[in-house]
């Protein structure tokens, strides 16, 4: 099997050792399974290398020549012993119902599918019912941690039936954070993994974590733009560096924008346009659907469009929060542009 796809960030060799000896505690000796993974881009092909890391074997297929291990969906099908775990980590929309609808006719009864991508929860619902009617289990799988996720573990929310989700738990142990303990060395609960409900239910509380997410960055966003619109703070980057330790509002989130602060401090690179990939738009929709008031993530997303028209600073740390953790493209300023064109 080929390894090391996947996005450009590594962990060294004493943090690949770290997680490594953490996965193989987690699944242990004598639960090594298979995985076919479908999707080997920026987190998939960290995620078939995370598995790999914890002795599990993996089988990957991907469009691009050069990433698979297998020539065909058929062929993946085929190197696998029943029953089989197939991962679907590709583009949400169309690609995956077309990926799915595929699987459903090569794969077998006992066989489960997971969808990990960013995939709307309606789906879920038609997608497990064409499955069921051909004895495939399904699993929704609401999948965080971006290009980060190789070396710090991904947080897992699933949605599936019970005996679905005990066939791929090696799986999901294998990727998820490896659990905090007690002073009695018994694994504390909730430590990056949630069964979180029937299908559907894994995709919705992704969906409500972006919007969340969402919120968070645009408030980052707005406070660095107001320390760099007055003469009086000196070092912006310094200030924001000293919230990541002690402060109420330290998170991942914020020692990410401290990286790309420290990568280019006053943000000249990157233009203010933030894209929206659905999952805030759908939560503000499920939102109004049931009476919920969320004015922050609103605003948020209402600042993603604004962003298409005008620039500014708290957009452009949207924009370089949204390439940190996740490798998402920024629209980069050219040399001698003053401002992005209509």
């Amino acid at each position: 099997m080929q390894e090391g796809r996947g996005g450009p960030r590594r962990a060294d060799r004493a943090h690949r050792a770290r997680w490594a000896t953490e996965a193989g505690h987690l699944r242990g000796e004598d639960c090594i399974v298979q995985l076919g993974l479908i999707g080997l881009g920026k987190m998939g092909g960290n995620m078939a290398e995370r598995v790999r890391h914890a002795g599990h074997e993996v089988v990957g297929y991907d469009r691009a020549p050069g990433r698979r291990d297998v020539e065909s969906l058929e062929e993946l099908v085929q190197a696998l012993s029943t029953p089989r775990v197939i991962w679907v980590m590709v583009p949400a929309g169309d690609p995956t119902r077309a990926t799915i609808h595929e699987l459903g006719d090569l794969l077998d009864p006992g066989d489960v599918v997971v969808d990990g991508g960013n995939s709307k929860f309606t789906d879920d619902k038609l997608h497990a019912e064409m499955l069921a009617e051909k004895g495939i289990g399904y699993i929704d799988a609401g999948v965080s941690g971006g290009v980060w996720g190789l070396e710090n573990g991904y947080a897992l929310m699933v949605g599936g039936t019970k005996e679905d989700v005990a066939k791929v738990q090696p799986i999901f142990d294998a990727l998820r954070p490896q659990a905090p303990k007690d002073a009695s060395g018994q694994e504390l609960p909730g430590a990056g993994f949630v069964h979180a409900g029937p299908v559907g239910a894994g995709h919705f509380a992704k969906m409500v974590h972006n919007g969340i997410e969402y919120a968070m960055m645009q408030a980052y966003g707005e406070g660095y733009e107001l320390l760099t619109a007055v003469d009086l703070v000196e070092d912006v980057p310094g200030v924001i560096a000293s919230w990541t330790q002690g402060t109420v509002i330290r998170s991942w989130l914020l020692d990410l924008l401290v990286r790309a602060l420290q990568e280019d401090p006053d943000l000249e690179k990157i233009s203010g346009y933030a894209e929206d990939s659905g999952e805030g738009r759908w939560t503000v929709e499920q939102a109004i659907d049931h009476a919920v008031p969320m004015p922050a993530i609103s605003a948020a997303l209402f600042a993603r469009f604004a962003s298409r028209q005008d620039d500014s600073p708290t957009m452009k740390a949207v924009a370089a929060l949204r390439n940190q953790f996740g490798g998402h493209a920024v629209h980069a300023i050219r040399e001698g542009e003053v401002e992005r064109p209509a």
